[in-house]
């Protein structure tokens, strides 16, 4: 489930418009975005995040909210536009989180505002024109209700500036959890919609309408608005589909496995943030594991049944301590994209993109069935598959684009005075 909030940052990182300070931090770093000139327009703001697939099972963000500023956790959710906090305004249903609820202003987002309208459909009409009120949906049956408000962010930029926008979050006071709910703050709502953070600080001339994320495999990365920390020339692309706008969505792709086309195609797929683990339609997810099972016949290797860690885990002669002691038995997955007349192309996912090691030595498969928890129609990358690439959805141009990346290490972190 997913939350939001007006957000920024206490453990933000500013990044600095500098070269690299010697040609082996060059080799190191090559794949960051370095200004070629003094005229480059650096404006792009950098959180670290916490946690990781397994076994903590979510990513989260810090953010700095409220004057006095107040630290929260957050999930960074590409999946949803609304940033929310558990609001005490007073609180008629919350969760457990890390910190003391938060507290609203008197700073209301009225009826008539636009970002109002974009959380409604239709002619949307509010009981009380001086407030807005939301309930937001998500797609594990959990929801959130509450009022938006406007609050300050304290935000670093690239730049070397230092803003104060006050931006739009839910004050979240009615919650209900789904399977997949986390012990969090809120959720930061990173959608292409108007409530969104990204879209909201765009809107003000502050960055562009770009944001990323680096999830480690290792746990932590970093998240970004903005677009001045890659190198552009060296990231993959696919076109954002015309006909789904509400998510980021490719469109429609086609499961490869072992480097050969499976059949398992026409699959609309969305890139979300929000989900720890990649979800399959029944029939593709069906006949991927019959592939999987089909490659470990044979092999000194059986299923797991003990192991509930996942709904799929085996077991070998000894436990396994790493990946390194599986490649023999798996092959690599991919997703391919059609990018333009008769073009494709594939977002790879290796060993560690799709399977884990549990704590009881199995190899569980980290690929679920979707149609099981609601998605009948999508076919969702979550966090396991996006890990150790930089995943850059790219609202200017209208694409979606990866490379590998040291998700472990903040761009240039070792020159900040933090």
């Amino acid at each position: 489930m997913k939350p939001g909030i007006v957000v920024v940052l206490a453990l933000m990182v500013l990044v600095l418009c500098v070269p690299p300070s010697s040609a082996s931090d060059y080799r190191r770093q090559k794949w960051w975005k370095w200004p070629s000139s003094g005229k480059s327009i650096c404006s792009s703001v950098v959180l670290p995040l916490y946690g990781n697939v397994y076994p903590q099972g979510y990513y989260y963000a810090q953010i700095n909210v409220g004057h006095p500023s107040r630290p929260y956790f957050v999930d960074p959710d590409t999946g949803s536009d609304l940033t929310w906090l558990q609001c005490d305004a007073p609180c008629v249903h919350c969760t457990q989180a890390p910190h003391a609820y938060y507290r609203p202003n008197n700073d209301l987002v009225p009826c008539k505002d636009p970002l109002c309208a974009s959380l409604h459909s239709g002619d949307h009409r509010c009981d009380d024109p001086n407030q807005c009120d939301y309930e937001v949906e998500y797609a594990d049956g959990g929801s959130s209700l509450g009022v938006l408000v406007n609050d300050v962010s304290l935000l670093n930029l690239t730049n070397g500036i230092q803003i104060a926008p006050r931006l739009a979050i839910g004050c979240g006071y009615d919650q209900i959890p789904g399977p997949s709910y986390q012990p969090l703050d809120g959720v930061l709502g990173l959608g292409k919609g108007k409530t969104g953070i990204v879209s909201q600080l765009h809107s003000q001339g502050l960055i562009k309408n770009v944001v990323g994320h680096c999830f480690s495999s290792r746990g932590g990365g970093f998240l970004f608005f903005g677009d001045d920390i890659y190198d552009s020339s060296r990231v993959i692309s696919t076109p954002m589909s015309r006909d789904y706008r509400k998510h980021y969505s490719p469109g429609f792709g086609e499961v490869i496995y072992g480097g050969k086309a499976t059949g398992l195609k026409n699959l609309l797929v969305i890139f979300d943030s929000g989900s720890s683990y990649t979800y399959l339609s029944s029939q593709a997810y069906e006949g991927l594991l019959y592939l999987v099972k089909k490659e470990l016949n044979g092999k000194p290797i059986r299923e797991a049944v003990e192991d509930e860690t996942l709904p799929f885990c085996w077991k070998g002669r000894r436990p396994f301590r790493s990946m390194k002691d599986v490649r023999k038995y798996f092959k690599p997955l991919a997703l391919s994209f059609s990018s333009g007349w008769r073009s494709k192309t594939q977002f790879e996912i290796p060993l560690e993109g799709y399977l884990l090691i549990s704590s009881k030595g199995s190899v569980c498969l980290g690929v679920l069935n979707g149609t099981e928890v609601g998605l009948e129609n999508f076919n969702i990358i979550g966090d396991i598959s996006m890990q150790d690439k930089m995943v850059i959805y790219d609202n200017e141009k209208q694409t979606i684009g990866w490379l590998p990346a040291n998700c472990d290490r903040l761009p240039m972190y070792d020159t900040l005075n933090i």
